[in-house]
């Protein structure tokens, strides 16, 4: 794509000089600016919140107001690095593309193979919140809560595998849900809300602020997400940078307004700390709270993993159409135009992990620090490739690598604190690095999808 033109022929943008292969045609561009809000919100604003609050309260204490406020702040220049990028260059994969400009075909494989860790890794951990919820409202045991959590994911992956359109529709009424759950929470708790719950601010110092950040910035990722499907955008040097302020706006909002509510009112003690919403709930309408806010939590939990089924197989399809996975996945159903093999894959893998946390007995806290630490190295890579190729509508030439480069910054500091579970994704890394000269992983284009 030299002249930096969009797929859907619109006004050109600017791009650096230099030879850019242009996106595969085999996906449909249907999707508009109401479905990048969406998909944004649904993304950023969702299985996080359902637990985090609490996780982090326990953690650090009222001191995790701290990290939620840094972070909602942080979170606009991850949105308008991968937003900028994805007007530049709208394809499939979205920060494996960028990757694969900026660095070359070995670092975007790598790239890939991490979004897939992510998403096979973190995938479990999400649809084992919703199931976490129904179980604070109804008894579960054990194979049931997991049994119900494969259940999100399978209905998820059934629903991609229909097409890009019925996902899309989907994601448009789970938004309505999801910023009703949060509201309503804030509303009914606020009058709760003790000062005394503040004190002390810092119940174990200041460092474990900086556990709860990690754990906070699971809650903030999602800003990527709708790159891996931005080929599939009408317009979208359009749609995409005028989506993002908005979305900013109401995800950081409402993440910081209900931490706030599950310090205030001791929720986060509750339930192990991975409930906080049916305990503020339940306090307030009793029984039926809790059941009511399990099942509206199961809803909001399938959002989000629907929206992520979506972008990660775009990525496991644009990088298996690269030589970086073997190529056969990158096939493309001729009906529903969707990346079949990438769905079936992933749901084989995300069943493989799910029993792999089930006979070891993984927790929540441990599963999402793995899936965290995949996301940040996934984070520091495109915002590296953001530097590299600086932003084409950023305000001025200072801006154009200015915030890509805060980006960055901000993910260093918080990828150390994931800790040990950041092994997984170095081993992860070593592998892809090997695959990839083995395999010599060649130039975007050399083979077509299927």
């Amino acid at each position: 794509m030299p002249t930096g033109t969009t797929p859907s022929g619109s006004t050109p943008i600017a791009s650096p000089p230099g030879p850019i292969a242009p996106p595969t045609r085999g996906l449909r561009p249907v999707l508009r600016r109401r479905n990048a809000i969406a998909l944004y919100v649904s993304s950023v604003l969702g299985s996080g919140i359902l637990v985090l609050p609490g996780i982090t309260g326990q953690i650090a204490g009222p001191g995790a107001l701290i990290a939620w406020a840094l972070l909602a702040g942080a979170s606009l220049p991850f949105a308008l690095t991968f937003a900028g990028l994805s007007a530049r260059r709208p394809e499939s994969g979205g920060i494996y593309g960028f990757a694969r400009e900026a660095f070359g075909p070995r670092v975007a494989t790598a790239t890939g193979w991490l979004f897939a860790l992510w998403t096979m890794t973190g995938a479990p951990a999400v649809a084992l919140i919703a199931a976490s919820y129904l179980g604070y409202a109804f008894p579960l045991s054990r194979p049931e809560t997991y049994l119900l959590g494969f259940a999100v994911v399978a209905s998820a992956v059934a629903v991609n595998y229909r097409g890009i359109v019925l996902s899309a529709r989907v994601q448009l009424a789970v938004i309505g849900a999801i910023v009703a759950l949060l509201a309503v929470t804030v509303l009914v708790s606020a009058p709760r809300v003790h000062a005394a719950e503040f004190t002390p601010f810092f119940p174990d110092g200041i460092a474990p602020v900086g556990t709860a950040a990690a754990l906070i910035f699971w809650s903030f990722l999602g800003y990527e997400n709708v790159s891996n499907v931005a080929e599939e955008f009408e317009n979208p040097a359009r749609d995409l940078p005028r989506s993002v302020f908005a979305s900013v706006g109401v995800v950081g909002t409402l993440y910081f307004a209900v931490a706030f509510v599950t310090i205030g009112t001791g929720a986060f003690r509750a339930g192990g700390g991975v409930a906080p919403f049916a305990a503020i709930l339940g306090n307030v309408f009793g029984p039926f709270g809790a059941a009511g806010t399990a099942v509206l939590a199961l809803f909001v939990v399938f959002g989000v993993v629907n929206a992520y089924t979506t972008g990660m197989s775009r990525v496991v399809y644009a990088t298996a159409r690269d030589g970086g996975f073997p190529r056969a996945l990158a096939h493309i159903d001729p009906s529903s135009r969707v990346p079949d093999r990438a769905l079936l894959t992933l749901l084989g893998g995300i069943s493989a992990v799910m029993g792999v946390y089930y006979l070891a007995d993984v927790s929540l806290t441990e599963a999402l620090l793995v899936a965290s630490g995949a996301a940040i190295a996934v984070y520091v890579i495109g915002c590296a490739a953001g530097v590299r190729l600086r932003l084409p509508l950023a305000a001025s030439r200072a801006a154009r690598w200015a915030i890509p480069a805060v980006a960055l910054g901000i993910s260093l500091v918080v990828l150390p604190f994931i800790g040990l579970p950041l092994l997984v994704s170095g081993g992860v890394l070593l592998v892809a690095f090997a695959y990839a000269t083995v395999r010599r992983v060649g130039s975007p284009g050399d083979a077509k999808p299927r």
